[in-house]
């Protein structure tokens, strides 16, 4: 191993390399054992698979990085103070933790009857997984779609897993689903499905502020999340203290947090903003640091597509060209985000927007600087990888990029942020908000008056400060800036929100480029992402005493 060939004494050659007599014990284990852990059989041709499940390609993305780290965590445990474990004993360690972390803790199948407007009553299909427990409570959204089944539920929730540990966030991951069109249902058919999902799950342990907090996700949001913390609030939990944080994604009214339903999009900003801010990465893939004037595509307007093209368009960016389901629409000169969404907004489309031309080819396959899909996953294959001119792509969506593609991307030298921490700003946020819940505190609300008094004095010393200095100028008035005005109360809470986030992702985006560097996996970021999360849940797990 490469860490072990450095600072060596004596020389020994084993398998061609030169290892140290003092490490050649520990070396010549790990030459013997290297990747122990390997791919199962069925995901071994998933970098060929033109259209592998959703669960497959998690798993795969998750054995590769067991592979890349699997030594190193053995070598550390083996030098942990006070270690008494034998080589093999490491390694069977090692290896344990590593199977236990691929596996689902545990998966709820309900069927819930519904009666319909109609009169008529229909039996739906959910879901509810959870992945891991390491951390608790567990956390993942909900969602309402015809896709929904028991694999997409699983991946999502070991995805989940993945991105918390990811960017620091202490959740556990978790998922849920419920298969219905959610256009096909009227609001009061929603409410009672949504209802009886909550309350279905609470019954048996699946969901509670201290075991696993949903959040909206795809055809969900903040009234769905209000429907859950009612029913929660009145059955189960009327006498538990902490039942607002049952769920986050809430009506602020209602226990949510300002900053939540625009975090997703803001995160994929701050994400795009730590690697294209990298001259080194940047110089890598032929492409010039910053995002301003960077020409943009995005898959997807909704709430994701629609903040994230905000946020870049305010650092400068420019978005020529946006693709929805039922079309797509081009503009060289770039698009203005809130000319879009009134017009979304009004017409229900983005197809007839006048500040941009209808398109009919593939945008995905256009010539941009960056590219954005924040719609659905797999939608980059390898049937269209090869096609892609994009220099750099930020998954917005959960899996839009297949195993095969990857491998095609990374040829290409095209960069991708993954989603496991490009999309990972919506469970930050989740994150503060289930804290605000548990503390049964809104964000400044302690200290609004004493930092605002604090500012007003040292304007005041600094007044009086000059005006001794100066004696014979006279008052010499110290007017703060508007921007010092806007401030002078201290942090509101969505600005506490959107400095915690910017820090998180800031913070993640340098531990993910420390594992790149560390394993040589150059602009193989989601790997680096990837090995990040597993060394992070390896210590939790080993921490707390596995056996």
């Amino acid at each position: 191993m490469r860490c072990i060939q450095k600072h060596f004494l004596t020389q020994k050659k084993i398998s061609g390399k030169i290892f140290s007599s003092r490490k050649l014990k520990a070396a010549s284990f790990f030459q013997v054992k290297r990747y122990a852990h390997q791919l199962p059989e069925r995901l071994k041709d998933m970098d060929k698979n033109p259209n592998p499940k959703f669960f497959d390609m998690v798993e795969y993305f998750f054995h590769k990085a067991a592979m890349i780290v699997e030594d190193k965590l053995v070598e550390d445990l083996l030098k942990k103070k006070g270690n008494k474990m034998t080589e093999e004993q490491g390694q069977n360690r090692v290896t344990g933790i590593l199977q236990y972390m691929q596996n689902c803790d545990g998966v709820l199948e309900l069927a819930l009857p519904i009666k319909r407007d109609n009169g008529k009553y229909e039996i739906i299909e959910a879901y509810r997984a959870h992945h891991s427990a390491h951390r608790t409570p567990c956390k993942g959204g909900i969602r309402f779609s015809t896709d929904v089944c028991r694999d997409e539920v699983k991946a999502l929730a070991a995805l989940m897993t993945f991105k918390c540990a990811c960017v620091d966030v202490p959740f556990g991951g978790s998922k849920g689903g419920v298969k219905i069109d959610p256009k096909q249902y009227s609001p009061n058919e929603l409410e009672k499905v949504m209802r009886k999902f909550t309350l279905e799950c609470t019954k048996k342990g699946f969901i509670g502020p201290c075991t696993d907090v949903p959040a909206p996700d795809m055809g969900t949001g903040e009234r769905e999340m209000s429907w859950l913390a009612d029913t929660y609030a009145k059955t189960i939990g009327y006498m538990d203290i902490n039942h607002h944080a049952i769920t986050t994604g809430k009506p602020i009214n209602q226990g949510g947090i300002h900053g939540r339903i625009s975090a997703t999009g803001r995160g994929i900003y701050h994400g795009i903003h730590e690697f294209i801010n990298d001259e080194s990465l940047m110089k890598t893939i032929g492409l010039e640091p910053g995002i301003k004037d960077k020409r943009i595509i995005i898959q997807g307007l909704g709430n994701v597509g629609l903040h994230s093209m905000r946020y870049v368009v305010r650092a400068g960016g420019k978005v020529i060209g946006i693709q929805e389901i039922d079309g797509s629409i081009y503009n060289e000169q770039g698009i203005d985000p809130k000319q879009l969404e009134d017009h979304k907004i009004a017409n229900g489309t983005i197809n007839g927007f006048p500040g941009a031309e209808k398109f009919d080819g593939d945008l995905l396959s256009h010539e941009c600087d960056i590219l954005i899909p924040a719609a659905m996953e797999k939608v980059i294959t390898a049937e269209n990888a090869g096609n892609i001119k994009a220099k750099l792509i930020a998954e917005g969506a959960n899996g839009p990029i297949t195993p095969a593609a990857d491998e095609i991307l990374l040829k290409n030298n095209i960069l991708v942020i993954p989603d496991l921490y490009c999309n990972a700003g919506g469970v930050t946020v989740s994150y503060f908000e289930w804290l605000k819940n548990i503390n049964h505190v809104s964000y400044g609300r302690l200290t609004f008056k004493y930092e605002r008094d604090s500012n007003y004095h040292l304007l005041q010393s600094v007044q009086e400060s000059l005006q001794r200095k100066f004696c014979d100028a006279g008052d010499i008035p110290i007017v703060p800036s508007k921007a010092f005005q806007e401030r002078i109360a201290g942090a509101s809470e969505k600005d506490i929100v959107h400095s915690g986030l910017s820090f998180t992702m800031e913070r993640s985006a340098k531990a993910i480029k420390e594992s790149a560097q560390k394993h040589n996996l150059g602009i193989n970021i989601r790997a680096a992402a990837y090995v990040s999360s597993v060394e992070k849940i390896f210590l939790s797990i080993n921490d707390a005493g596995f056996v």
